[in-house]
């Protein structure tokens, strides 16, 4: 069974960081594109970054702020995201495929307020 587990979302104020982490089981992970989604309150899906064999790709509202990363060794995927805005308020999910296309996990909650 493919299993994607989000963890590390949390409230932080604007200007803040946080790395979320998605632990994968039940697929070969390092054959496997993989990236994150993020769905605010009320609002459709957005793509936010996805890393293949050839490197990483940012949607334009987090490029030079949020980076993707990944441990074929321990079957994980990251996103560090800094200098938080209120606008990055939203539920993030860790998808397989390039742009989320494969499936997602449950997702991890993450406010950014003052």
């Amino acid at each position: 069974e493919v299993q994607l587990v989000e963890s590390g979302g949390d409230m932080v104020q604007p200007g803040g960081s946080l790395r979320l982490s998605c632990a994968a089981s039940g697929f070969a992970f390092s054959n496997y594109e993989m990236s994150w989604v993020r769905q605010a309150a009320g609002k459709g899906p957005e793509w936010v970054a996805g890393i293949a064999y050839g490197g990483d790709v940012y949607a334009a509202s987090v490029k030079g702020r949020f980076a993707i990363s990944r441990d074929n060794i321990n079957n994980m995927l990251y996103l560090q995201m800094n200098f938080l805005q209120p606008e990055d308020t939203a539920q993030y999910f860790c998808a397989r495929g390039f742009m989320g296309d494969l499936g997602w996990g449950q997702g991890t909650q993450v406010t950014v307020s003052s």
